[in-house]
């Protein structure tokens, strides 16, 4: 297995997604256990790009490749549209294809780092929205930006959609030659409704605002980010040594509620 625990030297995260919400609060929580975070996002992070696009992805991929002088110990993919935002097809892009580039070009370097560890951010939509485990996931999961594009009709499907596609790449691919094999522990988190400016958006929406708010949650309440920051910081961390291709549901019960014998 590669990747090695020995050594005080601290260290080093890339993550996307970083300016605000989650990913923001996963900076926060990273830093303040003394590693050294990459960010990634549109505006106001150490690399900026804009993952919708094959450009952009390489942009960000380059950008963390150079910033990281190739040790990388952990990679987080956060950057996320919502299923409030205009165009449909913009969601699928970043929330699957974005992700995944994210994740598999510095796949490479991470598996030379330190006890390795990569945390995809899928959402508790990917099972609890009617319609999520159809077409548009299978697109994705094929690798067919263009057909997942057209097949995008409308937010909340597209995001559902991408999310439980990105579920499925983490639960597919964890166990192969390219993460496991290399030593590189691959595992997701599926955050329920969190107050994040995206969720704000959403609330905000004229249609989508009153379904979010009537969403069952057991715990009684929205989630904080950063409670969702530490799970991704546990997956991340020697803790979770043993997890690999899990999909851990930080949602507040909605998934157990809703699917209390999905196992």
């Amino acid at each position: 297995m590669t990747g090695s625990t020995t050594g005080t030297a601290r260290r080093t995260a890339a993550l996307s997604g970083s300016a605000s919400g989650i990913g923001r609060a996963v900076r926060e929580r990273l830093e303040r256990g003394g590693q050294r975070v990459i960010g990634v996002d549109l505006r106001d992070a150490d690399v900026l790009a804009d993952l919708a696009t094959p450009a952009g992805r390489a942009a960000a991929t380059d950008g963390v490749l150079q910033a990281c002088g190739r040790s990388l110990d952990a990679v987080v993919a956060c950057a996320g549209l919502g299923p409030e935002h205009e165009d449909a097809a913009a969601i699928v892009s970043v929330n699957y294809f974005g992700a995944v580039a994210f994740l598999e070009g510095v796949r490479g370097v991470l598996g030379a780092g330190r006890a390795p560890a990569a945390v995809a951010v899928s959402s508790n939509s990917a099972t609890l929205s009617p319609g999520a485990d159809g077409p548009l996931a299978a697109a994705c999961l094929a690798g067919d930006e263009t057909e997942a594009r057209r097949l995008a009709a409308d937010g909340t499907g597209a995001y559902a959609a991408s999310k439980l596609a990105l579920a499925r790449f983490v639960r597919r691919n964890a166990t192969g030659a390219d993460w496991a094999g290399a030593g590189i522990r691959l595992n997701a988190v599926a955050p329920g409704a969190t107050l994040t400016p995206l969720l704000q958006r959403g609330l905000d929406h004229p249609t989508l605002g009153a379904a979010i708010r009537g969403f069952p949650i057991p715990l009684g309440s929205f989630g904080e980010p950063d409670r969702i920051a530490s799970a991704i910081a546990f997956l991340l961390g020697p803790d979770a040594g043993f997890c690999c291709g899990s999909v851990l549901f930080v949602d507040g019960g909605s998934d157990a509620l809703l699917r209390p014998d999905a196992l």
